[in-house]
């Protein structure tokens, strides 16, 4: 089929796009199952793959990459060969409705505008489905073990990423008359190694540029400098030039949460503040 026809052909089809949004760390690929089969979901987007059940369709797994910029580009469909894979298999896939997990809303504007989807229908934020208490406890895991969730069986995930797989994990969903053994698959992606312990300036400031080019490549990057904390968490300090007459569609804040999220997510430490210092100029 003509690509050019796919989002047409999507709204024909009568697809919905749900959305699971929350920073990283808190639980989505945990969550991502419980919240496929309350919605009567047929596919998951998580990181880079297309799932549907307990296989892998198609895609590569950010959590393979072996570093921030190369995971970043994965788990956005960067690559046009990676996009294209996943766009084929799922115009071969029969589907009413398809999960998308992201850190952002922006994140999965991004996915859906790349993939050629409908814009997410519904956005549900880890919050609207976990307690702080679970959302605590998946963010120590992740910033003190360094471990993350694929939404698949150990076994699917194996086959293809050998080298990354930590541990499995049975979770048990009771529904009416029905009891769900749900399996998941416990990573230990290279970027986010807990032996890792200290992470340069210049590796920040690589992120910072990457992300902040990603999310409007108007703006550049004049300075970045980072401070470890004594809490083990990094504050983040940027200077950025931003033309005159450049109108930007989203608040300061937004980016400041995006450039957070992104480094938090494959830089596989905690961000506590992200102060920008803007320059105008032009």
């Amino acid at each position: 089929m003509n690509r050019l026809f796919q989002f047409a052909f999507s709204k024909i089809k009568g697809v919905k796009v749900y959305a699971l949004v929350g920073r990283s760390g808190t639980g989505k690929s945990y969550h991502s199952k419980l919240v496929a089969n309350k919605y009567k979901i047929d596919l998951i987007i998580d990181d880079g793959l297309l799932i549907r059940g307990n296989k892998i369709l198609a895609g590569h797994s950010a959590k393979q990459d072996p570093n921030f910029i190369t995971a970043v580009r994965t788990a956005v469909f960067d690559d046009d060969d990676h996009r294209e894979e996943v766009m084929n298999a799922l115009l071969k896939e029969k589907y009413k409705r398809i999960l998308i997990i992201g850190t952002s809303e922006k994140m999965i504007g991004k996915i859906t505008k790349r993939l050629e989807l409908p814009e997410a229908e519904k956005i549900i934020h880890i919050e609207d489905i976990a307690s702080e208490e679970e959302i605590e406890t998946a963010m120590r895991i992740r910033f003190t073990e360094g471990k993350h969730v694929i939404p698949v069986p150990s076994l699917e995930v194996t086959r293809s990423y050998p080298g990354i797989v930590y541990d499995s994990l049975k979770i048990f969903e009771k529904r009416k008359k029905k009891r769900d053994n749900i399996e998941k698959t416990i990573v230990r992606p290279e970027f986010s190694r807990p032996d890792k312990k200290e992470i340069s300036n210049l590796a920040i400031e690589q992120m910072a540029k990457h992300a902040i080019s990603d999310y409007d490549s108007v703006i550049k990057v004049k300075k970045v400098r980072s401070v470890k904390n004594t809490d083990n968490t990094y504050s983040i300090y940027i200077t950025l030039q931003l033309p005159l007459k450049h109108y930007m569609s989203t608040t300061i804040s937004d980016l400041q949460e995006y450039i957070s999220d992104c480094i938090e997510k494959y830089g596989g430490i905690m961000i506590k503040n992200v102060s920008l210092e803007i320059e105008e100029w032009g």
